[in-house]
């Protein structure tokens, strides 16, 4: 479980967060506020930074300039606790190929503490049709497949921070179904969820606000409704063009 929230509801706070990797600047300058109970996307192209800017919160790489704090604990300084409080999607990889779902589940609630634990993980792995699978080794998966459990695997310990990367990459209806589900529930207990994808629609459906990125750089923050329909569909155009 995360720890609690602001008084003023912020989980995440971000300020002129930049990345480089050698001379390439992946982030550039962005700001970004995430709040209990609320989801925040982040869009854009391939390249955009949303992964980099997922990585830092998650406290998997660090940053290079700037202020990031994730209920409280500075991420440069405290990326082992950010890690604690967090759970975590990446866009690739994060699964070990030739452990099964349920032996992941198992070193989880390990390294969280969890009890009665077995109940919880079965009710996930049914909800995203994963069940038949539990003692497969992950190495054998399909890409949906891979991307559906790395979702199970990021909420099982119900984290105060749940940060999902293109969770929605190659899944189908069922999967994507019960990943908005999983995302309404972490809501509804107020975590602040983050959700980064380059398909807008569903990620209008899972969030309330959005921070649009373009070449590293955040080009506007808007409520989802701004971006809704036909009439968001140009809007959203016109900030990555």
């Amino acid at each position: 479980m995360g720890s609690p929230e602001a008084e003023d509801g912020v989980r995440i706070s971000v300020r002129g967060l930049r990345v480089r990797f050698g001379a390439v600047e992946a982030v550039r300058g962005i700001d970004l506020v995430a709040y209990a109970g609320r989801g925040t996307a982040l869009l854009g192209r391939n390249g955009a930074g949303k992964s980099t800017t997922m990585r830092v919160l998650a406290g998997v790489i660090p940053p290079t300039e700037g202020e990031v704090q994730v209920d409280g604990i500075d991420v440069a300084s405290a990326p082992l606790s950010v890690k604690r409080i967090t759970g975590y999607c990446p866009d690739v990889g994060g699964l070990v190929p030739r452990a099964t779902p349920w032996e992941h589940l198992q070193l989880a609630a390990r390294l969280r503490r969890l009890d009665a634990w077995e109940l919880r993980a079965q009710d996930l792995l049914e909800r995203f049709d994963l069940a038949a699978a539990a003692h497969r080794v992950t190495g054998g998966f399909s890409h949906g497949m891979g991307r559906r459990f790395s979702v199970v695997l990021a909420a099982f310990g119900e984290p105060g921070i749940l940060l999902l990367d293109e969770p929605f990459d190659g899944v189908d209806p069922l999967g994507v179904e019960a990943t908005q589900q999983v995302i309404a529930d972490a809501k509804a207990r107020g975590a602040a969820v983050l959700v980064s994808t380059h398909l807008r629609d569903l990620a209008m459906e899972a969030c309330e606000d959005v921070l649009v990125l373009r070449g590293g750089a955040a080009v506007a923050a808007l409520d989802a409704a701004d971006l809704v329909g036909e009439e968001g569909a140009r809007a959203y155009r016109a900030l990555l063009d």
